[in-house]
């Protein structure tokens, strides 16, 4: 039996494993993040205590590990606010280094971001004979943000997200792809197809903060900005000399076992 925390994060679910014995495997967390399977989530990650605070490994739903997940990241802050490893400040070591973290409140956490080294640079990627005129922000992890004029409720995140988010042109990481409308100078909306997902999810923190950037250099966003998520959620985006921070929807909804029932699954009928 392996002890879990359910934390959501605007939107984002994550099973949550506070000082393991262990990293999971990539097929545990393919298998626990199944929906309809197992337990399901957007993604997992671990938590140990540091003498200023925690560590977290974060894992995508497929299993590879994540250099940074930012709503992931405020779940494991307030984890560790709520398990009583600080009061209100800590600071979270990631793979893309350290954030400060800050408890708003019962439910919010805002993160402080240490500076993000290069800008955003246009790319126009071409996907079925139409050319798609974007932007590619990296934010700890790649990102192509992509203004949408049209309403984003029917938005084709299904069908051009996949398209996007691997385009040769990206890399061969490939990237987030995210679908934003900029409502008004301190305001936007975005849709995100996410890579280790492989699926669209309700919010992504780096997809706000790349989106944000994205805006500013094409002059169609100032800070601080509101950025409205898919889930029905509001993150912040606001700036303090180089420094960004990112505050948003941080809960811890649950805790439990995971059984042995939830590394299994079905085998594919032949």
């Amino acid at each position: 039996m392996t002890a879990f925390f359910k934390a959501s994060g605007a939107g984002n679910d994550f099973i949550a494993l506070a000082e393991p014995e262990r990293e999971p495997t990539p097929d545990e967390v393919r298998a626990w993040c199944r929906r309809g399977l197992s337990l399901g989530a957007d993604g997992v990650f671990t938590l140990t205590r540091t003498a200023r605070g925690g560590r977290m490994t974060y894992y995508n739903a497929d299993g590879s590990r994540g250099e940074l997940c930012l709503n992931g990241s405020r779940c494991a802050a307030r984890l560790a606010f709520h398990l009583g490893w600080r009061e209100s400040l800590l600071e979270l070591e990631t793979d893309a280094g350290p954030l400060a973290a800050r408890l708003v409140d019962g439910e919010r956490v805002t993160l402080e971001l240490p500076p993000i080294a290069g800008t955003p640079r246009r790319l126009a990627l071409a996907v079925g004979g139409a050319t798609h005129e974007g932007w590619h922000v990296e934010v700890g992890v790649p990102h192509f943000v992509l203004p949408w004029p049209g309403d984003l409720a029917a938005t084709p995140v299904a069908t051009l997200g996949p398209s996007l988010r691997a385009h040769p042109d990206l890399g061969p990481r490939g990237a987030n792809a995210s679908f934003v409308r900029f409502a008004a100078p301190g305001r936007l909306a975005l849709r995100t197809f996410e890579r280790g997902v492989e699926a669209e999810t309700l919010a992504c923190g780096t997809a706000v903060v790349a989106a944000v950037l994205a805006g500013e250099a094409a002059g169609a966003l100032g800070l601080p900005a509101a950025a409205a998520t898919a889930g029905g959620f509001e993150l912040i985006v606001d700036r303090d000399g180089d420094a960004l921070s990112l505050t948003g929807d941080a809960r811890i909804v649950a805790r439990g076992e995971l059984l042995p029932g939830a590394r299994t699954l079905s085998a594919p009928r032949s």
